[in-house]
């Protein structure tokens, strides 16, 4: 998890939302929810541990005469909540260039088209090196861990003895609550305010990818994923409270044309152009990483489905080029076009970003709770036998987390200011909608002739399915 970078890109909403005590106490909040959801998903895990995660688990816990109709919804909310997911960090990434050059050119106010065209740039050097870098991936991931875990502690030292807009007592760092900006009531304000925190954490499903790479994935997979959030959140909280006891005037920050503030925030606090473009490169670079790593995440994951038969012209997108070291080349460019074309959203919405952080944490949010909804619905009785299991407190825990995720699709497709005009709106729930007809459309063309649901290997059961489908994916997956 890339915390400071998924806690700073949306802080304006935050901000809108009502500042200090949404930022951090909304942490904290939504910390604790994904923690429910997250050991949800880990009890699951330790009985089926494959790379394949929620789109498999769906499969293995639906009944016979549902399983496949209920893989292929997961294994569309995931391609799109993967695909969106991508836009959002190279998008975001964009809009980071345009404060970092607001720093030194404050006059320049950037148009929606300039804004479109570094984000194709970005977009651009992200897919370039997912084409002809694929075998570096595992060290660019390893750097940017270093980066940012570095980059926390630099951030902390430098705006803790610096602060020169000034030093917030600590009734405002963590009490201050202002939600005027928003138009919202005081309490559904708060709530808008928490797409930031939950979309840091949207992407916790994804450490099931690593299940043909490690040993005992049915004990260090499950482990990985519940230990993600406290360590997620101290990493967090970390971040936040040097940014809170330095905050400079919100209503300064809000006004920013670009609609990132973090560039003139880390200017003001350091009190130099010099000291707040270095903090906002630390930001840049998480995010410059963070589009590389989820660009490849997003073609690996359109490529398996597209083995799977379960998106059109299937027998394009299931390539893999041997020229281009075992890279799935078409289904790379797919999810780069689709990344490209929701990227125009942007020239008639100024709160586009918010859509498209929106509709991934909806999608994904949906295709994580769907396993767990389904095991509770069978009284979990899939689960007693599950090496890590919830015993007793599994009802509890599996209902919070899927009652969470009920309420964060809600929530997420509301827009973050009122009055609501064409150029505010948030469209999140307009591109939900619209791919899920679109699945809809092409199950009864097609799916419901070919999709047959993901491979499932001739005498698995549960915990091995890992080895299983190691062995089997390895002759027909791309190298990662």
């Amino acid at each position: 998890m890339a915390v400071p970078y998924g806690l700073a890109a949306p802080i304006a909403t935050s901000l809108v939302a009502g500042g200090p005590v949404v930022i951090i106490w909304g942490w904290i909040l939504v910390s604790i929810l994904t923690q429910t959801l997250a050991l949800s998903m880990a009890e699951i895990c330790s009985k089926y541990p494959t790379s394949a995660g929620a789109y498999y688990w769906c499969y293995r816990l639906a009944s016979p005469r549902t399983r496949v109709l209920t893989s292929w919804i997961n294994g569309w909310l995931t391609v799109v909540g993967v695909w969106t997911i991508a836009l959002s960090v190279t998008f975001g990434t964009a809009q980071l260039v345009v404060a970092g050059a607001g720093i030194y050119h404050p006059e320049w106010i950037a148009t929606a088209w300039q804004t479109y065209i570094i984000f194709l740039g970005v977009t651009a050097v992200a897919c370039l090196f997912c084409l002809f870098f694929n075998k570096y991936l595992p060290a660019i991931d390893i750097i940017c861990a270093c980066w940012t875990g570095l980059g926390i502690i630099v951030i902390l030292i430098c705006l803790s003895t610096t602060a020169a807009a000034g030093r917030r007592p600590i009734s405002f760092a963590l009490g201050n609550f202002d939600p005027s900006y928003s138009g919202w009531t005081p309490g559904w304000s708060f709530f808008i305010g928490l797409l930031p925190p939950a979309y840091t954490y949207s992407a916790i499903g994804m450490i099931t990818n690593m299940a043909e790479e490690v040993h005992n994935p049915s004990e260090i997979l499950p482990k990985a994923m519940i230990w993600s959030i406290p360590i997620g959140t101290l990493s967090g909280v970390i971040f936040l409270l040097p940014i809170l006891f330095t905050l400079p005037d919100v209503a300064t920050l809000l006004q920013v044309a670009s609609g990132q503030p973090i560039g003139l925030m880390f200017t003001l606090v350091m009190g130099s152009k010099a000291g707040g473009f270095g903090l906002w490169f630390i930001i840049f670079g998480i995010g410059m990483f963070c589009a590389i790593s989820i660009s490849c995440a997003a073609s690996r994951a359109t490529w398996a489905f597209a083995r799977d038969k379960a998106i059109p012209f299937h027998q394009s997108f299931s390539k893999i080029s041997p020229h281009v070291d075992d890279v799935p080349v078409n289904a790379l460019l797919l999810s780069t076009v689709i990344q490209v074309l929701l990227g125009l959203i942007y020239l008639g919405s100024s709160a586009a970003f918010n859509a498209f952080v929106g509709v991934a944490v909806m999608c994904l949010g949906a295709s994580y709770a769907m396993p767990v909804g389904i095991s509770l619905l069978n009284g979990r009785q899939d689960m007693h036998d599950a090496p890590f299991n919830l015993g007793r407190f599994g009802t509890v825990i599996n209902t919070v987390a899927v009652l969470w995720i009920m309420f964060a699709m809600v929530l997420f497709s509301m827009p973050a200011v009122i009055p609501v005009t064409k150029v505010s709106m948030n469209y999140a729930s307009v591109v939900f909608v619209g791919f899920g007809v679109i699945s809809a459309v092409w199950y009864m063309i097609n799916g419901q002739f070919n999709y047959t649901g993901p491979p499932i290997p001739q005498g698995s059961t549960d915990s091995s399915d890992a080895l299983g489908l190691s062995s089997s994916n390895r002759s027909a997956s791309p190298s990662l």
